[in-house]
């Protein structure tokens, strides 16, 4: 019968290959670095291939050590998951669940929706972190995103967790004061306006329609550009321009009258928010969270 391979040995291999560095990987590892390369260059010597090329700077891989540590990383996470699962058989989940999503989700969606939830599950540990770009959830190891819409890549399933967005436009009394108050989207060619820069690149553009289904199209033109809403309605605020932004954002200006409403015969909405996330593997203390967000 064939030997098994030391798979601490494999595991030790791929530490150093993650780290690029004997010495970084000892130190991730609480070894002595010359133990991990000894038990490194035993498995190059009972493989009967080189995996590293060593210089006195750095390593890297060869091509035999990059196929080892791409099929042996993906054992591994496979392994991973496995043991994660294993949690079904807990009374209570745990562990850590991971979601990225913009700041206004993060701060109008999912806070509010999981309010009590910490108290129900104690032992979960929620980490919403804010991103304004769209990732690979699976590459940067979160569990699930929240995007506008259900058109996601193959693989992912979707669940609807909000409504459609209503986007407002809003200035502040004094800018109106100063600049006047816009009473058709093509007024606004005249006035200074909030930009919002997208991570992909490109500034977004306002759209309204009005209520016999016209469609509108405006690039606005300013002095002033964000690529967080939130900074976006505090020059507002400030009296810096005009901003389109979600209403949920702004409720509070308006009823204060910090901030008025204006263009209000035309409208604009968003698509609802879904979660995002993989089919497979799903741990049980994310479908905790998911049914929490179901309700």
């Amino acid at each position: 019968m064939k030997t098994r391979e030391n798979y601490n040995d494999i595991y030790l291999f791929m530490t150093v290959a993650e780290m690029g560095s004997f010495t970084q990987a000892a130190g991730r590892l609480a070894m002595a670095q010359s133990n991990v390369s000894r038990a490194v260059s035993a498995l190059e010597e009972r493989l009967g291939v080189q995996l590293l090329v060593r210089t006195t700077r750095n390593i890297a891989l060869t091509q035999a050590g990059e196929m080892l540590y791409l099929r042996a990383k993906n054992a591994f996470e496979r392994i991973d998951n496995s043991l994660n699962m294993i949690a079904d058989w807990r009374e209570t989940p745990s562990g850590a669940v991971r979601i990225t999503a913009s700041t206004y989700v993060i701060d109008k969606v999912l806070l509010p929706k999981l309010a009590g939830f910490n108290e129900r599950y104690p032992d979960i540990r929620l980490e919403l972190l804010s991103e304004n770009r769209f990732i690979n959830i699976i590459e940067e190891h979160y569990d699930a995103g929240v995007r506008l819409g259900s058109d996601i890549a193959d693989g992912m399933v979707a669940v609807k967790i909000d409504d459609e967005i209503q986007m407002v436009t809003v200035a502040s009394v004094d800018y109106l004061a100063q600049h006047g108050t816009p009473k058709t989207p093509q007024d606004l060619t005249d006035h200074l306006c909030i930009l919002y820069q997208m991570q992909a690149g490109g500034v977004y553009q306002w759209e309204f329609e009005d209520k016999a289904g016209h469609t509108y199209r405006h690039k606005p033109q300013g002095k002033w550009v964000f690529t967080d809403d939130y900074l976006g309605v505090q020059a507002a605020l400030n009296g810096w321009g005009i901003a389109f932004v979600p209403l949920r954002m702004v409720e509070e200006y308006v009823q204060n009258k910090q901030l008025v409403r204006i263009l209000n015969q035309y409208t604009k909405t968003l698509p609802a928010l879904y979660l995002y996330y993989p089919h497979r593997n799903t741990s049980p203390a994310f479908r905790a969270v998911l049914e929490w967000l179901k309700k």
